[in-house]
């Protein structure tokens, strides 16, 4: 390599160097509420649809499988979410709808349908912890966590599952079934990759995790959400089949009828 060839490839790594730094100096201006605004805030489908498959496992490792197929669409200021369980039998015809709305102050509105009942059932918000039939997500797990329900404090940068994330603890602002929850967001993708929940004991209660994370069609998703509760003993997983994003979902799956007359599936 010639002198002068050397003097530009230093000059590019200075460069690169310098680049770097100066991308670490403007992360570490974010604050932890910043960072899960950006979070909240990823580029979203317009809509998505996607058949899953939810595993439910107790402390003697005995296994329930269920079918779930589930669609979602944005609308401006709120998000609207069904989801309808198609296998076993035992829990067919199952549905859950829900409406998340981006003011903090708006409580979300949610409903449960039960066929043996013939009819839907409005969840309260003061309900919004408990436990999503059967399983280790909460109704308000179910729905997200709005990020201004909570204090932020960014703890620092950590490596979870291979990628760079920012660790954040969340302390609630009002009365909810969790003392904090400590989440890690991955830089690249704005997805949470790990998250504790601790009890209003300050124990660790429950630990999810996400998993084989990849871009669909221009969109990041994890394929694999674990649920694990550490008190209890027992986890549910949440993988995703099938996924579809920006087809045409009808405005009328978002409808406590459609749940009811079972035309969703």
């Amino acid at each position: 390599m010639t002198k002068k060839a050397l003097c530009i490839l230093l000059s590019l790594c200075a460069v690169l160097i310098a680049a770097t730094a100066d991308a670490d100096a403007a992360a570490q201006d974010l604050t932890g509420r910043d960072i899960m605004l950006k979070a909240e805030n990823r580029e979203k489908a317009d809509t998505s649809s996607f058949q899953m498959e939810m595993v439910l496992i107790n402390a003697s490792g005995n296994k329930r499988v269920r079918e779930v197929s589930a669609y979602k669409k944005e609308y401006a200021g709120e998000t609207k979410s069904v989801m309808v369980f198609l296998k076993p039998a035992d829990v067919t015809g199952v549905g859950y709808l829900s409406f998340s709305y981006d003011e903090a102050s708006k409580n979300d509105d949610r409903w449960l349908y039960m066929p043996a009942l013939k009819k839907s059932r409005r969840i309260s918000g003061s309900s919004g912890g408990d436990y999503f039939m059967g399983t280790d997500f909460t109704y308000d797990d179910m729905s997200g966590h709005k990020t201004d329900d909570y204090e932020h404090k960014l703890l620092g940068t950590e490596t979870q599952g291979g990628k760079t994330c920012w660790k954040i603890e969340s302390t609630p602002k009002q009365k909810s079934a969790y003392s904090k929850f400590v989440s890690w967001i991955d830089r690249e993708s704005l997805l949470q990759t790990k998250a504790e929940f601790y009890d209003k004991q300050g124990a660790l209660l429950k630990v999810l995790t996400a998993d084989s994370i990849e871009k669909v069609n221009g969109f990041w998703i994890a394929k694999k959400m674990e649920m694990v509760n550490v008190q209890k003993k027992h986890t549910t997983v949440l993988l995703t089949k099938k996924i579809e994003f920006n087809k045409d979902i009808p405005d009328s799956f978002f409808r406590v009828s459609s749940l009811e007359s079972g035309k969703i599936k």
